[in-house]
């Protein structure tokens, strides 16, 4: 819990994710984090993927990933669709893997990120419903392995060694282990999102005191949030 409210913490204020049709193009975008409360979440973009039954669909991402029960459902929504391309625009981990993971083709821009993990969740109760959670996320974990396995061709011990270790791919290295199939012909993007939630993410190239003042910049915003998910453990 407290690593997924630090990425929303260090990645709030973005602008709102785009998800629409554009014309006769069908493109999705999922450029935020997954999570219902403080991205997009998992409702609001099956809705939008289930409007464009029997298309065609680009699916652009951009996200650091959030919540695996929503990101698994979004999986499971775009496997069902069939006709999906994902293209990573800056950055697609932890549950944004495995969002382009279930599509039919993954390409990638020069320049973008590929990181893969143990899963994340936010939750509250009791210790019996902390352990039932924690229980839950080894299934997951082992769901999200089968997953990378059977996209990549690699063995379920080499993927859970990287998920176990936090691994960063640059977009060639995603395309050399199989987790993408090309790289895409789009131009050389940059990311900007906060990644110091994670343990292995790479710097930015701005590593000044213009990268701290804007984390700083969020800390009221955090505090904001924090008291948002103290008032729904009351409630």
């Amino acid at each position: 819990m407290k690593k997924i409210v630090q990425l929303i913490r260090n990645n709030a204020g973005r602008e709102p994710a785009k998800i629409c049709a554009e014309g006769e193009d069908y493109v999705l975008y999922l450029y935020d984090i997954i999570d219902p409360y403080w991205g997009v979440g998992a409702a609001q973009f099956n809705k939008a993927l289930a409007g464009m039954s029997g298309k065609r669909v680009t699916l652009r991402v951009n996200s650091p990933g959030g919540d695996v029960f929503d990101g698994r459902a979004m999986a499971a929504a775009i496997a069902q669709h069939g006709d999906v391309h994902a293209v990573i625009e800056g950055l697609a981990a932890s549950a944004a893997t495995y969002v382009t993971a279930a599509a039919a083709s993954v390409s990638i821009a020069a320049g973008s990120f590929y990181m893969i993990h143990n899963a994340w969740t936010m939750t509250y109760g009791n210790k019996d419903d902390l352990v039932k959670t924690a229980a839950l996320l080894g299934k997951i974990d082992d769901s999200i392995v089968d997953d990378y396995a059977k996209k990549t061709g690699k063995s379920r011990d080499e993927i859970a060694a990287w998920m176990d270790a936090e691994t960063w791919f640059t977009a060639e290295e995603a395309v050399a282990n199989g987790f993408v199939d090309k790289i895409s012909d789009s131009a050389k993007v940059e990311n900007k999102w906060d990644l110091s939630a994670f343990n292995n993410a790479p710097r930015p190239q701005d590593d000044s005191k213009k990268w701290e003042a804007f984390r700083d910049e969020w800390e009221v915003i955090f505090q904001r949030n924090l008291n948002r998910l103290r008032l729904h453990e009351i409630g």
